[in-house]
């Protein structure tokens, strides 16, 4: 804009400036338009309001605190809720949280028998209700509060009639003066992100958006800029520096008199085309193409893009954070052993037959504990099945029956069946077999599912259960009932769980015990094989729990009762004295069998986690479940060698002490070539540590042959992604496919999510969604290594253009006197970045050096690349002399060639500098298509036609002879032989690894 400083037309420096902010705004657009569009689908979701005028379906997204809503079977809960009541007559309610937690235990929620016991949602409407509710916090686990009733109200036809929610502070509590309150726990709510798996359930909304649990417990997204866009920054600040230095350089020659500051400021004009505007451009284009070309990829059907950014960051990858649940697994447990000592049976159908034929001649025989039980009670005490020499089939049906009536299971029939579990519940007399259908089983734990259906298909299906008794029926029609006498629920800290029940039959009363071997195996009567079936069954991934059994004399079960209740209302130590009451029922405890079940893993996770070993990517399994099952999936998906231990690092404090003694003994493992398995409690201790002894873990942990993070929570996840990126400095990328991996999704540098079973939130909120996680390998291997090489050979070109054209123009003024005028037209600089060269260098992005079988069979090819070569300074400084060879070639030769007009060497060396660029491109390309022999085309015809149409830069008549022909052909060749000559050579002597796969 100041005419002393302007150098041609004012078009030719805005113009090229404004084509890459509109395309980079574009860009951004259009990825914000889809994110808006996926978060409109999502609050979108209609549910039903409950209100005194009648019903009414809303979106989630203007539920307020307050409202009462019902939320049907399969339908994910959209803000935290209180539940009120429920479809089943005890006011229980199961969930699947693994959204949430990424445990696969179905949760058991019990409304407040308040409320549950209210006839109609139109009664719970009608009373006067408040909830007090603590102030919003992080712990999914725990929640206080007070459900206040004060009696009917006046029904106000047509309005919400929403609860009053209060929140508990220092000043304000629950008033004394109602009618009725109950105290409200973890038990008694339905998180958000959590599904419904009952029929249906109400619920007063107490959190909603930002307050909630899931919300909390995310982390706010973070725009991602790659690592290839960090390294073309720095080269491109570098290119400024060499800008500003080559202009004073220039000025300092012709000398600093007179207004040189004027003529500073005309050379940073004249060499600003070394810096690469038009890489921005190009980069968002490329980016934007990568996508496309993913998202075409029939071999990964239904993935998408969502985050046009950062494709190439798929080609960096040094460490993968795999969540377990639905990511390697299938969600899916599937009975496959089970073991009696001296013999097992598995899922095989002969194996299968055997069992069956077992348990029908036991029931034929007695049904109930039937003729053993009774022998075992006369028998001497201490003696255990196998010592009392009880046939194979009474043994194998004992099994059976004990895995049968163990478990927190409760069976759920289709309304269409001619028996509801409802009316199942209410039943006092046997229904014959065909007066049910087939029952779909709820429970807390999916491997009890898997176990009840198992005994159902071999002959002994659970046909009802409520909190006071238990039905089972067998194939012949017959039941057995039983009174549910106690119930001891699983705890993460137990291991186990136990149950006594009372055969109505037989009066005979039992108690049943299930868990961990090393909590059961601890208290029964010693049995030689254990220890050697328990490590036959966990080397092959299955997750294994012992059963066992006592006969209960009814009067210790009386005096053992009477403690029991009297523990269980003691002011003080209560836990405790509860726990010492209980095992006074292990005494005796017998064993009878030994289970193994499979968290079925998705189809290709062994082989694809081989690939990415292979290939250099550290996999990681981050998991909210139990260490004892996150150890079985990482040995049975590969993850982990079966040869291999796992030590599980578990400082006994976050003290620096008792840090760096567990990391000693954490070295020696580590060297010795075992697993670490870390357990979130770590993450919690780990801040009372010093920086250097995490520092030393991180460095441990990622020497391990594989690494294991068990129990923790979302917030832990990024966490660990957090620390890894922190103490490495390498890309992490992360994959799962549940709500609760959101936050690790985010904070990796290149986050995957998979559509799951459960719902969209991890796709969602991923840069890259997939269908399955063996789709990674190839994500990772094809598409990522190719973008990012082409990117990284985009950027040389890009940068290699400006800096050849600079060159040409410095030689120019060195020549003339350092003359700050410029060499070519500004409608050539233009068209020379644009329609002149664009094409062809922009056709890099679509080149392959090996075929996409040969990079997804060889992942040495990917681990190559992690060394980071393509943008390294060596490359750029490359790049740079031949830039100057060239350019200087280009110039020099043009000048030395020179015989008339000044328009004949701007003729002869802006042709010479066009084609060689041509030249080069072709000689960069592996892989030709029909794309890029059509951009080499148009490039060349387009300025062909610009020479003769610009008559005012070219002169037509010198155009058509023989002496322009030849001379632009010998500084061609000059400038473009060598570099094709030493290509050559260099694959010659020293090939990529590429180069010999194509060999």
């Amino acid at each position: 804009f100041i005419p002393p400083l302007r150098i041609g037309y004012l078009y030719t420096y805005w113009g090229p400036l404004g084509f890459v902010v509109f395309v980079t705004m574009v860009r951004e657009a259009v990825d914000d338009f889809r994110r808006w569009r996926r978060d409109r689908e999502l609050n979108g979701t209609v549910y039903e309001r409950l209100a005194r005028g009648g019903s009414k379906l809303v979106p989630s997204s203007v539920l307020q605190v307050g409202d009462v809503i019902r939320v049907n079977k399969n339908e994910r809960v959209p803000a935290d809720l209180v539940l009120l009541r429920t479809s089943e007559k005890q006011g229980t309610c199961y969930l699947r949280t693994d959204q949430l937690d990424g445990e696969t235990d179905w949760k058991l929620r019990v409304a407040p028998p308040t409320t549950q016991r209210l006839s109609s949602d139109e009664e719970l409407l009608s009373v006067g209700a408040s909830v007090y509710a603590e102030r919003p916090g992080l712990d999914i686990h725990s929640f206080i509060g007070t459900l206040s009733l004060s009696g009917p109200e006046t029904p106000d036809s047509g309005s919400a009639a929403p609860l009053n929610i209060f929140f508990i502070n220092a000043s304000r509590t629950p008033p004394s003066t109602v009618t009725i309150q109950a105290s409200l726990s973890v038990e008694n709510t339905l998180w958000t992100n959590t599904v419904v798996a009952s029929n249906w359930a109400v619920g007063v909304v107490v959190y909603t958006g930002a307050e909630t649990r899931a919300a909390m417990n995310s982390t706010p997204p973070r725009s991602k800029f790659g690592l290839v866009d960090r390294e073309i920054n720095n080269v491109t600040k570098l290119l400024v520096a060499s800008v500003l230095l080559l202009s004073m350089l220039m000025v300092a020659l012709k000398g600093f008199g007179g207004q040189w500051y004027k003529y500073y400021w005309r050379f940073l004009l004249l060499f600003s085309y070394i810096i690469p505007l038009a890489l921005r451009v190009n980069l968002d284009m490329a980016k934007i193409t990568y996508s496309f070309l993913i998202m075409r990829d029939e071999k990964l059907e239904g993935n998408i893009v969502r985050n046009t950014t950062i494709p190439e960051e798929l080609g960096r990858i040094s460490y993968l954070l795999s969540d377990k649940t639905g990511t390697l697994t299938e969600n899916e447990m599937v009975f496959k052993k089970l073991h009696l000592g001296t013999i097992a049976f598995t899922d095989e159908p002969d194996s299968h037959a055997e069992v069956r034929d077992h348990v029908r001649a036991s029931v034929a025989e007695g049904g109930g504990s039937g003729k053993q039980s009774q022998q075992q009670q006369q028998s001497t005490a201490g003696s255990s099945i196998t010592r009392q020499g009880a046939d194979l089939a009474g043994r194998t049906a004992e099994a059976v029956r004990a895995i049968a009536l163990c478990h927190n299971v409760t069976p759920v029939y289709e309304d269409g069946d001619c028996e509801t579990a409802e009316s199942a519940g209410g039943s006092s007399g046997g229904v014959s077999r065909g007066g049910y259908g087939e029952p779909s089983y709820q429970a807390s734990s999916p491997d009890e599912v898997a176990l009840v259906s198992w005994t159902a298909s071999v002959g002994l299906t659970l046909a009802h259960r409520d909190q006071s008794s238990m039905r089972l029926r067998a194939d012949n029609g017959a039941e057995l009932n039983y009174t549910v006498l106690h119930l001891f629920p699983f705890s993460s800290e137990s291991k186990r769980m136990g149950i006594i029940v009372r055969d109505d039959r037989t009066g005979e009363i039992v108690f049943y015990a299930k868990g961990a071997d090393t909590v059961i195996g601890a208290v029964v009567q010693p049995v030689d094989w254990l220890e050697e079936e328990v490590g036959n069954l966990a080397r092959e991934g299955l997750r294994t729990l012992l059963v066992a059994r006592r006969v209960l004399r009814p009067d210790f079960y009386e005096d053992w009762n009477r403690k029991y209740e009297q523990a269980r209302l003691a002011m003080e130590n209560r836990s405790e004295r509860v726990q010492q009451v209980q095992q006074l029922l292990d005494n005796g405890l017998e064993l009878l069998c030994v289970t193994g079940v499979e968290d079925r893993l998705q189809t290709g996770v062994r082989p694809t986690l081989e690939t990415l070993r292979n290939a250099g990517v550290r996999v990681w399994m981050l998991t909210g479940d139990k260490l004892e099952t996150a150890c079985c999936i990482a040995k049975s998906s590969r993850l982990v060698d079966k040869s291999s231990g796992l030590y599980v690092f578990e400082p006994a404090s976050g003290r620096s002490a008792d840090l760096d003694k567990e990391i000693r003994i954490m070295a020696r493992r580590v060297e010795a070539g075992q697993g670490v398995v870390i357990t979130g409690q770590y993450l919690q201790v780990r801040r009372g540590g010093s920086r250097r002894a995490e520092r030393r873990f991180i460095q441990l942990a990622c020497q391990a042959p594989a690494v294991v993070v068990c129990r923790c929570s979302p917030t832990q996840k990024a966490e660990v992604v957090r620390l890894l990126k922190e103490h490495t400095g390498k890309r992490c990328a992360a994959v799962g496919d549940g709500g609760n991996d959101v936050a690790m999704i985010q904070a990796a540098d290149c986050g995957l999510g998979i559509v799951g079973k459960e719902g969209k939130q991890a796709s969602l909120a991923a840069d890259f969604s997939i269908l399955r996680f063996q789709h990674v390998a190839r994500l990772l291997l094809v598409h990522g290594r190719q973008c990012y090489k082409n990117t990284a050979i985009l950027a040389q070109f890009i940068v290699h253009r400006g800096l050849i054209i600079s060159t040409m123009q410095a030689v120019f003024s060195a020549v003339f006197f350092y003359v700050a005028i410029s060499l070519f037209p500004g409608i050539l600089m233009i068209g020379y970045a644009t329609v002149f060269t664009m094409f062809p260098v922009f056709s890099l992005v679509l080149d392959k050096d090996v075929a996409d079988s040969t990079a997804e069979k060889f992942p040495e090819l990917y681990r190559d690349l992690l060394k980071g070569r393509e943008l390294s300074a060596k490359v750029f400084f490359i790049w740079t002399a031949i830039s100057l060879y060239q350019g200087g070639i280009i110039m020099y030769g043009s000048l030395w060639l020179f015989e008339g007009s000044f328009l004949h060497v701007v003729s002869i060396a802006f042709t010479a500098v066009v084609l060689t660029e041509l030249i080069m491109v072709a000689l960069t390309i592996r892989t030709w298509c029909w794309q890029m022999v059509l951009a080499e085309f148009l490039s060349l015809t387009c300025y062909v036609t610009a020479m003769f149409v610009l008559t005012e830069y070219f002169d037509r008549a010198f155009l058509l002879t023989l002496d322009f022909l030849w001379k632009v052909l010998a500084i061609t060749s000059v400038s473009s032989i060598p570099f094709f000559l030493l290509k050559f050579v260099r694959y010659q002597m020293s090939p990529p690894i590429a180069r010999k796969l194509q060999a």
